[in-house]
């Protein structure tokens, strides 16, 4: 049978190849390329410059509701270790957090009722009394006794600081903080009244926070997490509750040193020990040196008893109480403590120091336990 394909022509030995048509390829575009299109760059800058705005707008709007809830969180860290002492006497940790809350609730009512008052009635009547003791300066003992050039620096600073004080803006601007102060002390205890539900809170679920946290971990790193983070929270309650306690110990010593020297306005200045005190190795001595320059407007021999009297406290809580109150707390260098109390004071005033050392002590204990022996183990 005849082949029914149709014969193929002979190829001619240099006939030319067909040329493939070329393949679309995708044009590559570079720094070059976008400078092309200035508008869409320039819209989307200031969409990304807007979104910064709005973001950081609505983080300043909230700011106030952080802080409640970081100061709230930090409170609950301080009084956890309690919770925990009781559980280790026997009791469920439902009834300690009860216990623990409760003697709480009643300290902060005690202060309000019987400590706040003295303080605000203090304040007013040195107020009231302070240029009549700027002008009675000159006669005191104190002054008589200084040199004769001392005598003329001191004097003049004493006329510069009466001339302020007499002052109508200065008056204005006194009366202004007074109603300042009368505004932040309402606004304060309707913050109180935040913060202590949401301490209620925080104690009551610290456990189920815990746990949430380790289970975002994966399984082989928990047990290194848990442990890390056992030791951090003890580490600032710890911190937290010894300042705090150290700070209070500190006011009713000042309180009972005024009463016995006779000082005038002994609950003021056990108030401002205690908000001094809070800055841990440097507040003690900051207050000294206050207290005692304060005590020499009474009374030369008063300021020296008392600046003796505290000077011998200083020398107690440095090496009796501090070591017994802050046995389980990190070691801060004391580099570190004042740049600790100055960020912290500048940032969030009397808060800030008190929340910025135990933040300093972890961060210090995720170096010496994370970093450094990860560190140590590259060759």
């Amino acid at each position: 049978m005849p082949d029914p394909s149709p014969e193929r022509p002979p190829e001619e030995p240099n006939a030319p190849v067909p040329a493939t048509p070329p393949r679309w390829v995708p044009e590559r575009r570079g720094v070059l390329a976008l400078v092309d299109r200035p508008l869409v760059i320039a819209f989307i800058a200031t969409l990304g410059v807007l979104g910064g705005i709005v973001l950081g707008s609505a983080i300043a709007s909230i700011t106030t509701i952080l802080i409640y809830i970081i100061l709230a969180l930090f409170v609950s860290l301080g009084l956890d270790p309690l919770v925990r002492m009781l559980e280790r006497r026997g009791l469920k940790r439902g009834t300690g957090i009860l216990i623990v809350f409760g003697v709480f609730a009643l300290l902060i009512a005690g202060f309000f009722i019987f400590i706040l008052p003295p303080i605000i009635s203090q304040i007013a009547e040195f107020i009231r009394n302070f240029p009549e003791a700027l002008v009675s300066a000159k006669e005191s003992s104190w002054f008589l006794a200084l040199g004769v050039d001392l005598q003329d620096a001191v004097g003049a600073a004493i006329d510069e600081m009466a001339a302020l004080l007499a002052k109508p803006e200065t008056i204005a601007a006194l009366g202004g903080g007074a109603l300042a102060v009368g505004v932040g002390l309402v606004a304060a205890i309707s913050a109180g009244f935040i913060i202590v539900a949401l301490t209620l809170y925080f104690l009551s679920s610290l456990t189920g926070m815990k746990n949430a946290l380790y289970s975002l971990a994966p399984a082989h790193d928990r047990p290194k997490l848990t442990d890390m983070t056992e030791r951090v929270t003890a580490s600032v309650g710890s911190s937290l509750l010894g300042s705090v306690t150290l700070a209070l110990i500190n006011a009713g010593v000042v309180f009972v040193l005024h009463l016995l020297i006779r000082l005038p306005y002994p609950a003021l200045m056990a108030g401002i020990a205690f908000v001094i005190t809070l800055i841990p190795l440097f507040g003690s001595v900051i207050f000294w040196v206050f207290a005692t320059i304060t005590a020499l407007f009474s009374s030369p021999t008063q300021a020296l008893i008392f600046g003796i009297a505290y000077l011998i406290y200083i020398q107690l809580e440095s090496y009796i109480i501090t070591p017994r109150v802050m046995n389980k707390a990190v070691a801060i260098p004391a580099a570190l403590v004042l740049i600790g109390a100055m960020v912290g004071g500048t940032l969030a005033g009397v808060i800030g120091v008190l929340v910025a050392l135990p933040l300093m002590a972890t961060v210090l204990l995720i170096i010496r336990e994370v970093v450094v022996p990860k560190q140590d183990l590259k060759v």
